[in-house]
């Protein structure tokens, strides 16, 4: 990766846990951690978060992964309040993006299962 690259990325991260320590929501480093393990040991939930990489609606991942109105709103939950996902209200429809986070999930599990590990 670039440097420019790199340092877009590292500001937009920086901005990012700015707005969390502004809205309180960063928890305690063991508590959250205990949050994030919990959330990412599901697999339809990295499904999930694999899936709405440049923003899905609800109606489409309930498709995608064939669930339910519960079924979907639990896992979205999850994801969102381990910090791997946001919603964005765009007209009638909500949408679901990674976050920083989520994106530094993604990059860390596809180079893993890229080298084999």
């Amino acid at each position: 990766m670039n440097e420019m690259v790199e340092d877009a990325l590292k500001r937009k991260k920086e901005a990012w846990l700015e707005e969390l320590k502004k809205k309180g929501k960063l928890i305690d480093p063991k508590e959250d951690h205990r949050i994030a393990w919990r959330t990412m040991q599901n697999r339809t939930r990295r499904e999930i978060l694999a899936f709405v990489v440049g923003g899905k609606s609800i109606e489409e991942i309930k498709e995608r992964f064939n669930l339910g109105d519960a079924e979907v709103k639990l896992h979205l939950d999850m994801l969102e309040n381990a910090l791997y996902v946001e919603s964005v209200k765009k007209g009638d429809e909500i949408y679901y993006y990674p976050t920083p986070r989520g994106e530094e999930y993604l990059e860390n599990v596809e180079k893993r299962e890229e080298k084999g590990s």
